[in-house]
């Protein structure tokens, strides 16, 4: 009868599955648990049948963890596990240990090594060919100290839970095995470049003043083109004064040049689906974790050896940082690969991940399984792995994967801790609402973001209106719709929180992250194809220009898609994870043949930087110096009204020429148009009227005499 057990769900309540209840019922006398270390006895009632072979029974005492218990009910003899106990608040507030230090502790004299277990009835440690016992505390760590140098040896954990005994890695681990074959005990002092530390940080003065730029390590370092010696490596990010044949920048050195202040990675920390010792042969843009504190080893130049991704990791974050630029980690605290093998499930199973009422698994990520970040021990995990990428790894924000799925809790204390820092740490993330198993009012979702201050949210209202709904392929929008949904564009520029344009889509201008285009879906230049197939390629080029530089003269803050700048595409493949090199890698050849247009994105991006009543910081500001202009439809303008000049930004999204009043009289001067091939002056407006090109965006400027310095 080895299908039989006895379950604890609750504080007093054991889910019993037997071969016939009734028969049961019968023959046998009352049921009850029995201790077998203290050879004590738990009385059980009978409670009511779920079906013909499983029942519910009634304790009055609460059960110990990670003890040897049993139910005695007649000549039956059924071993009795945690369950559905391990997610009640009964158990979070009697094992949980939010200030305990978990992990491989090292010293150069000893490793003190930590791992929390508490329904587990053994965990033992494997370290050098021999095994140490671990000694159990009330709050169900397990814990001891190996005296000895250990810094390089891999160890793993091995734990009996519910009847069976396996081996796991620790999910606190800070270097891994290639392949993530075992955890590894590391002295990080040893991995550090020189000068490398929070000193090194770019400096940042306000957060508003960002400009995200999206960038797959993979992809931006893999193309023979782009004359990068490491490809596909971390190093190949360190690398400066790269270029194609003609001489034309690449890699680090590009994104220096192009402008941007940080860059948001792909995530870096190890994943699943592609073999490290052959990573040519595999691709992955890195949505499957498995170990959350260690670099992934693919992106190594040696992952054979530990300390390699440490140091490469750390090479290539200071290299931004030395040219100026921040670094973002895209981070994925929402699901993990394959949940059944993950350290977290192995070590306290059912704790880590939400279930419905029902028992079963939630799944509103759509990959099997949703972290319950909710959770006392879960949260905790994911604030000392924050911790440990700020202290060890040195890096300026976070960019949170499906941040609907988390809890608003985590994420207050996440921002909490964030700042301690002193520079800026820039905190973001989708906040879709998705059928997970938590409350709506605990989802970190933009129709939250009340309770959530200075953490900001990817627009969809923004992307969609731009270009049109994104599950709908054959669906336009402003720029290549004719103008489809110029009644959102008063809205959409001034930062999308003024209620005299519109429901606010979050509650703060700093909130908003402005979007067109990012590695999930179709690529603007792929979906332009789609949805304008009888336009000419220079008609959607200028579409493309147009949706980039909204986003770029948006108030909020802007964030483009490596490559974005010269119309990358995927070949028409809208869900490239797993695709391959081909399909994902930067085209360093295409930025070499439309550098014209990058030179336009490039102005863009300068006018933004210089002027700051393009990045305003609070809604009053925006309602202060924004105002709507008087254009023909569906030609939108609008003012922005600074101190010592006022700015008019105009845009066309139809492929005829219309006639402009504008704002005032006076030599307006033509700071960017994406009309004139190859703009290398200014050019001057005089008078008020002037008219706009097809599918032109200009910004204009007309200096004033200085009204005061508050923007100064």
């Amino acid at each position: 009868m080895t299908n039989l057990a006895a379950w604890i769900d609750d504080v007093f309540i054991l889910t019993v599955k037997v071969p016939n209840i009734a028969a049961m019922i019968e023959e046998s006398n009352s049921p009850v648990i029995y201790w077998e270390a203290m050879n004590k006895y738990f009385p059980v009632k009978l409670g009511h049948a779920i079906d013909s072979t499983t029942v519910r029974m009634i304790f009055e005492d609460e059960l110990p963890m990670g003890e040897d218990l049993f139910l005695n009910w007649g000549k039956l003899r059924v071993p009795v596990y945690p369950r559905a106990i391990v997610r009640t608040d009964w158990f979070e507030q009697r094992y949980s240990s939010i200030d305990s230090e978990l992990g491989a502790i090292y010293e150069e004299t000893a490793t003190t090594f930590s791992v929390w277990a508490p329904t587990a009835k053994c965990v033992q440690l494997c370290l050098d060919h021999q095994i140490y016992a671990l000694n159990r505390e009330e709050n169900g760590i397990w814990t001891s100290k190996i005296s000895g140098n250990r810094h390089g040896v891999p160890y793993q954990y091995e734990v009996t839970v519910n009847g069976q005994t396996t081996r796991v890695n620790d999910p606190y681990t800070k270097a891994l095995l290639v392949n993530s074959e075992k955890s590894v005990i590391v002295d990080l002092s040893k991995t550090n470049p020189a000068s490398f530390g929070k000193n090194s940080r770019p400096k940042q003065q306000h957060l508003q003043d960002a400009i995200i730029y999206e960038l797959h390590v993979r992809d931006a370092t893999i193309q023979k083109a782009g004359g990068i010696y490491n490809r596909g490596r971390f190093l190949g990010l360190n690398e400066t004064n790269t270029a194609t044949e003609n001489g034309y920048s690449t890699g680090i050195s590009y994104i220096k040049e192009l402008g941007c202040t940080h860059v948001q990675l792909l995530p870096i920390n190890d994943f699943a689906r592609v073999n490290e010792q052959q990573s040519e042969k595999d691709y992955n843009w890195g949505y499957d974790p498995l170990y959350f504190q260690v670099p992934e080893g693919s992106y190594a130049t040696a992952p054979e050896n530990p300390l390699s991704r440490i140091k490469e990791c750390k090479e290539m974050i200071h290299s931004f940082h030395q040219a100026g630029i921040s670094v973002i980690l895209d981070v994925v605290y929402n699901h993990v690969f394959v949940m059944e093998e993950s350290p977290f499930e192995k070590l306290v199973p059912g704790y880590y991940f939400r279930y419905q009422p029902d028992g079963k698994l939630s799944n509103g990520t759509g990959v099997g399984n949703d972290f319950a970040t909710e959770r006392k021990m879960a949260r905790k995990f994911i604030l000392d792995t924050i911790d440990f990428w700020l202290s060890e790894y040195c890096v300026d924000g976070f960019r949170f994967d499906l941040m609907g799925a988390m809890d608003i809790e985590t994420m207050r204390k996440i921002r909490a801790r964030c700042a301690e820092e002193a520079t800026p740490i820039m905190l973001l993330g989708e906040g879709w609402d998705l059928p997970t198993a938590l409350p709506p009012e605990m989802k970190a979702t933009s129709s939250n973001s009340n309770q959530l201050k200075d953490i900001r949210f990817f627009n969809d209202y923004f992307r969609d209106s731009i270009k049109g709904n994104l599950f709908d392929a054959d669906d336009k929008g402003y720029i290549n719709g004719d103008g489809r949904f110029i009644e959102r564009l008063p809205h959409l520029v001034s930062g999308s929180v003024s209620e005299k344009f519109g429901s606010p889509f979050v509650s703060e201008v700093n909130q908003t992250i402005n979007y067109v285009e990012c590695h999930d879906n179709h690529t603007l230049w792929d979906r332009l194809q789609l949805t304008n197939a009888q336009s000419s390629v220079d008609q959607r080029k200028k579409m493309h220009q147009l949706a980039t530089g909204i986003t770029l003269l948006s108030q909020g803050v802007p964030f483009l898609h490596a490559g974005q700048e010269w119309y990358r595409s995927k070949q028409g493949d809208e869900n490239s994870y797993i695709s391959g090199d081909h399909i994902n890698q930067l085209d360093w050849n295409m930025r070499e043949a439309e550098d014209e247009n990058i030179q336009f994105i490039k102005k863009l991006i300068a006018i933004r930087k210089r002027y700051r009543i393009f990045r305003l910081r609070s809604k009053q500001d925006i309602e202060e110096r924004f105002q709507v202009l008087d254009a023909p439809a569906p030609v939108f303008g609008y003012t922005l009204f600074g101190d010592n000049e006022d700015f008019a930004i105009y845009m066309n999204p139809t492929n005829k020429h219309w006639k402009l009043h504008l704002p005032s009289s006076g030599k307006w001067q033509v700071l960017a148009t994406n009309h004139l091939a190859g703009q290398t002056k200014t050019e001057e407006i005089a008078g008020e009227f002037t008219r706009i090109h097809p599918y032109e965006l200009i910004v204009l400027k007309r200096p004033l005499n200085p009204r005061d310095s508050s923007l100064q």
